[in-house]
């Protein structure tokens, strides 16, 4: 692997989810790899860029110009690419990154993971993907799917589309140690 593509949040969000933003950069850095993300300064996104860049890491940010426009852009990135628009930077984060971390996160992350997860079920990546589910925030999204799952609306092997981490640390070495 050499560059992880992380989703999160640009808000401001309790101090949980933030030193989750924080360990993840810095861990993604120490193990050698890039980083690439939404491409914002902001919330969690800026704690992510901010961590990595701090701990040596290559970050590389993917924002729409909208966001440029409006000053949200992260200038200090190794590599700015400007996306057309929204769904054009889904594609290029799922592009640029080996494997595909999510982070908690609004419905602009929401939006990536399942982007991401129904690309993966069809085939169009092979790509190692978690859902960092941080203090439980993607309990409610798990038992929702199993819900789906149970009534026949999503198939059971669904389950193994994305792995399930609540720490860094699994999150880390699920990827160091992931095949292939």
């Amino acid at each position: 692997m050499r560059n992880i593509t992380v989703y999160c949040s640009s808000s401001q969000v309790a101090s949980v989810y933030l030193d989750a933003a924080g360990q993840l950069g810095t861990g993604i850095a120490k193990a050698g790899w890039g980083l690439v993300y939404g491409g914002n300064r902001v919330g969690m996104m800026g704690v992510l860029a901010d961590a990595a860049r701090a701990a040596g890491g290559r970050v590389v940010g993917v924002t729409p110009q909208m966001f440029i426009d409006d000053g949200h852009s992260d200038d200090a990135c190794d590599e700015l690419i400007v996306s057309n628009d929204m769904r054009d930077r889904k594609q290029i984060l799922i592009e640029r990154g080996d494997a595909l971390v999510a982070l908690p996160g609004g419905l602009g992350t929401l939006e990536e993971i399942f982007d991401a997860m129904i690309s993966r079920q069809f085939a169009l990546h092979r790509k190692p993907m978690v859902l960092l589910n941080i203090a439980g925030f993607y309990d409610p999204l798990l038992a929702m799917i199993e819900h789906s799952i149970a009534g026949n609306f999503i198939k059971a092997k669904a389950r193994d589309i994305m792995a399930v981490h609540g720490t860094v640390v699994e999150t880390l070495d699920f990827l160091r140690s992931y095949p292939g």
